[in-house]
């Protein structure tokens, strides 16, 4: 370890100085469902007001047309709220790339709305941790950068997009081209309660597989059906089988039916795939080819498969082990010990380092009991989350990276 330096010891004053729990209370007190279009505009409308301290162009993104499939199987568009996206300092010799998203797993009609103090002085609410916290860990962190002497050094891209809970699909072209020509990334989803980061993660695709079959009374006539159900069914237990210790498997629902005295003529089957490689998405996707394919030829039914991979496996590889690396020094110049360990769980991250660009994703608050009632943040990670993000862009700003 070599110690804070005069600059990044002034950084750290000025972060710690910000008024993060406040702007925490504020944003996390409004709904911003991924759903909740109205919410959303508030939610994006108090962030560019926020980060408009920062210098730059702030532009409010329209969302990219994204599709989905109905309980009965109707393939229609669903609304998203805009991304904000923030330019600084473009021709600068170093440029990086910060992410964020505004939306939560919460509804506008969930019972888990208000803020509440717990007896162990974390703070319980939706999405204070998951990640209005986070949010406001990099803004801290960027303002302490800016009244640094580095400051011109630097040039970066903000991005917080509005849909990142449900898989990001109307915001992934913007992160890609935010991601171009940038030296590294950070991402503020939380951290575990005791600072450990998310290293290597899986990917994810997810399918809904529409099968189409034909009525007919089940008692009367029922060879002249095709049970869409038994399809779904057989297809399910099909992909099943191509799970291994590298690729989980979830068939989680099966939509579809009527009253017992009818041959059901449509089922839709929800699948989840988490491949921890590349190798293992090209795998699946041979294997649901196939099967979709078999069955349909089977039952003599017509099937449609919706849905993709959306997020490729990120592996740490020299580039993220280096930043890593700086992050960890980072820490440790200001008294934490970072840590970090493989995770099933995937975010913004995986579709950063598929563009290249080495990122850490969890430099948000220290917290937990994400996507449910009992979501907490630790207050006292603020600042000191904020602390290391500023040191760790001013290392990358000297090109320490």
């Amino acid at each position: 370890m070599r110690g804070l330096s005069t600059i990044e010891r002034d950084a750290v004053d000025k972060a710690h100085a910000a008024p993060m729990l406040a702007e925490v209370e504020a944003w996390a007190a409004v709904n911003s469902g991924t759903r909740n279009l109205a919410g959303l505009t508030t939610m994006a409308g108090l962030l560019g007001d926020a980060f408009a301290s920062l210098p730059g162009k702030i532009t409010l993104v329209d969302p990219e047309p994204v599709d989905s499939v109905g309980s009965d199987g109707v393939v229609s568009p669903i609304e998203h709220g805009k991304h904000l996206h923030l330019v600084v300092r473009p021709d600068a010799p170093v440029r990086m790339l910060f992410t964020g998203h505004m939306d939560t797993v919460y509804p506008v009609d969930h019972t888990f709305q208000s803020l509440r103090w717990q007896d162990d002085g974390r703070l319980n609410g939706p999405g204070v941790a998951d990640m209005k916290g986070g949010l406001s860990v990099m803004l801290a962190a960027l303002r302490a950068v800016e009244a640094s002497p580095l400051a011109a050094r630097i040039g970066y891209d903000v991005v917080i997009n509005s849909d990142e809970e449900t898989g990001s699909f109307s915001s992934a072209p913007l992160l890609a081209r935010a991601a171009q020509g940038k030296v590294a990334a950070l991402t503020y989803e939380p951290a575990l309660a005791d600072g450990t980061l998310a290293g290597a993660r899986g990917g994810t695709g997810n399918f809904s597989i529409i099968v189409h079959g034909r009525s007919a009374h089940a008692g009367r006539n029922p060879d002249d059906g095709r049970n869409a159900i038994v399809a779904a069914a057989d297809i399910a237990v099909q992909l099943s089988k191509v799970r291994g210790p590298t690729l989980a498997v979830n068939p989680a629902r099966i939509e579809g039916g009527g009253p017992n005295n009818v041959v059901p003529d449509l089922a839709i089957l929800r699948i989840n795939f988490r491949p921890a490689n590349l190798d293992e998405i090209a795998r699946a996707q041979s294997h649901i080819d196939s099967v979709v394919a078999a069955v349909a030829a089977a039952h003599d039914v017509r099937i449609e498969v919706h849905g993709r991979f959306n997020r490729p496996p990120k592996p740490i590889d020299a580039g993220a082990a280096r930043l890593f690396a700086l992050v960890k020094a980072s820490g440790g110049d200001l008294g934490l010990d970072i840590a970090w360990k493989a995770t099933g769980g995937v975010c913004d991250g995986n579709n950063i380092a598929a563009a290249g660009v080495p990122v850490v994703d969890t430099m948000g608050v220290r917290g937990g009991a994400i996507h449910s009632t009992d979501e907490f943040m630790i207050p006292d990670s603020l600042p000191e989350r904020a602390a290391l993000s500023a040191v760790t862009i001013l290392r990358i700003a000297e090109g320490r990276l």
